[in-house]
């Protein structure tokens, strides 16, 4: 009897362990891929194409629905339609989430643990989605939030590309977007025209993930969507206020986060963003590199800090002899007359900025961020039909290329003839000021030629007294151009050039979050904000979309 009872028992026990572990079993996936494209139509309807690909854990439940959320009740059941791997797939009703959405039966196509698959959803028409925008009463606003799975199932990092695509016939210069929110990438997108005529705002982020709401938004003029399609938001909408968002409800009350949260957060994104001086790129899609921007041009394309930008302006004129640092503190130039043949048009601008003398700081102010308005404005029209991502990279490697020239120069007066040659492309460096220190960290520097006109305090070796900062003259083959010019220690050469930089900023245009920001709301004007939000966990759907516009896509279920 006992040898029969145990093995009784080991049976039981089997049983039980197998039970437990189908029990036990639940979906665990990576979203592995996700690319959203928002058509806001010109009927004044939205269109949604989702694409997703997963790949599902090893031992983890079978992908036999997909839940998608929708942004309301107004979508049009007949055109959705869906696909995994290429293969038609039906639509149920069987949505797991809170709120409003669709459940994709994956049918034969299920994708089995350790497998990987794509599953595509079309969405063709979704009304009630625009609404006035609230600080423009023209222009209409809507507002767009990715779906979203449970936490508790989706594991490890999102590729994810979301575009928003415009009623087509918008000029490049009338919309706006709206800043993402919980948003891993940059803030700005890169912006195109369509070959059908659509602006279109794109965001992508290697980073995000499947379990969090993404929101993005855009703002353009309503005569572009019938008048019909815009809703006319409720003084107080109350349809939210239930029990299931009680939750919800209590915390967005909490007067820490709307008091303190939000005036902090939102202060250090409006100083970042002042930075961001140049718009997203809006132009019919280009190719190809724009050769023969100036250094000042690439730094201004790569959005460097507007006080280097006229630092560079200043080696530049000074280098041209068109001007001649007069006193450092304040800055007083002394402004060629005439002026040297072949300047720049915003070199001259700059000068002009100078001429009179009179060291009116305000007005210097003006005049120069009108010289970076002016010099921005000229990037972006020189760049219409080339990428900037191709061109930025070209001027990069120029900028590498005359580093590693003067690192790898074996004398210290050739190490200064590069370094001259090539100061404003070496300035383009965001580590310029550390590379410039390593690089003059030992040795004398052989000072330039127009060194004395940059610093009215150098002292003059003996016997260069004559003509110190005139072309050497040498009847001497061979000879170097440098080694009868005036020299300086390495270490005080670097501390000049790196605090002129400085120097240019605190004496000339003050606060430089002030200047730029006043540049940048010329030239990328501030979008408007969004608001929207969800409920915790990804598992249901509470967008609290005011008048700024709601087509907010919850997703629920977590399969």
């Amino acid at each position: 009897m006992k040898p029969r009872l145990i093995a009784f028992l080991i049976v039981i026990l089997l049983v039980f362990s197998l039970t437990s572990t189908v029990l036990a079993q639940s979906y665990s996936f990576i979203l592995e891929e996700e690319v959203v494209h928002v058509y806001f139509n010109d009927d004044g309807t939205m269109s949604l194409d989702y694409t997703f690909v997963f790949k599902n854990n090893p031992g983890a439940h079978v992908i036999d629905f997909v839940d998608v959320g929708m942004p309301h009740p107004g979508y049009d059941w007949n055109s959705i339609v869906a696909d995994v791997d290429g293969h038609a797939v039906s639509i149920d009703s069987d949505y797991q989430g809170s709120g409003d959405g669709i459940a994709v039966d994956m049918g034969s196509y299920a994708i089995p643990p350790g497998g990987r698959g794509k599953v595509h959803v079309y969405v063709g028409k979704i009304e009630n989605v625009f609404y006035t925008d609230d600080d423009d009463e023209t222009y209409a606003s809507a507002v767009f939030g990715t779906t979203w799975f449970g936490s508790q199932y989706v594991t490890g990092s999102t590729d994810l590309t979301v575009s928003l695509h415009l009623p087509t016939g918008i000029q490049p210069d009338e919309p706006r977007y709206h800043l993402p929110s919980n948003w891993p990438g940059d803030q700005e997108p890169q912006a195109s025209m369509s070959t059908t005529g659509r602006v279109t705002y794109t965001w992508h982020s290697p980073n995000a993930n499947g379990h969090t709401q993404y929101t993005f938004g855009a703002s353009f003029p309503k005569s572009y969507i019938p008048e019909s399609a815009i809703v006319t938001a409720p003084a107080f909408d109350t349809s939210w206020f239930n029990e299931d968002n009680l939750i919800l409800i209590l915390m967005c009350s909490c007067f820490a986060f709307f008091f303190l949260g939000i005036p902090i957060l939102t202060g250090i994104s409006q100083r970042k963003r002042k930075m961001k001086y140049i718009s997203p790129k809006i132009a019919i899609e280009g190719h190809g590199i724009k050769r023969g921007l100036t250094a000042v041009e690439s730094a201004i394309l790569m959005q460097e800090p507007l006080d280097k930008v006229m630092t560079m302006i200043l080696f530049g004129v000074i280098k041209k002899n068109a001007a001649e640092v007069i006193k450092r503190e304040p800055l007083n130039l002394k402004v060629a007359s005439p002026l040297p043949e072949k300047l720049h048009q915003y070199e001259k601008e700059f000068l002009e900025a100078f001429a009179d003398g009179k060291n009116n700081r305000a007005d210097q102010r003006k005049k120069l961020q009108k010289v970076t308005v002016n010099l921005i404005k000229s990037i972006e029209k020189k760049m219409k039909g080339f990428s900037r991502k191709e061109t930025l990279a070209f001027y990069k490697n120029i900028m590498e290329r005359a580093w590693k020239q003067i690192e790898a120069a074996d004398t210290p007066e050739i190490k200064s003839e590069m370094y001259d040659e090539a100061l404003e492309w070496t300035m383009l460096d965001k580590d310029f000021d550390n590379r410039t220190r390593d690089v003059f960290r030992t040795g004398p520097v052989f000072v330039p030629m127009w060194w004395g006109r940059y610093d009215p305090s150098y002292t003059r070796p003996a016997g260069s007294a004559s003509k110190p900062f005139s072309i050497p003259t040498s009847s001497t083959p061979g000879k170097s151009l440098t080694s009868s010019m005036p020299q300086l220690p390495g270490a005080d050469f670097a501390a000049s050039m790196v605090t002129g930089v400085q120097g240019f900023s605190d004496k000339v245009i003050g606060n430089l979050n002030d200047f730029t920001g006043k540049v940048t709301g010329v030239t990328n004007p501030p979008p408007k904000p969004t608001s929207s939000g969800r409920s915790s966990g990804g598992s249901g759907c509470a967008c609290a979309c005011a008048c700024a516009g709601c087509a907010c896509a919850c997703a629920g279920g977590g399969r």
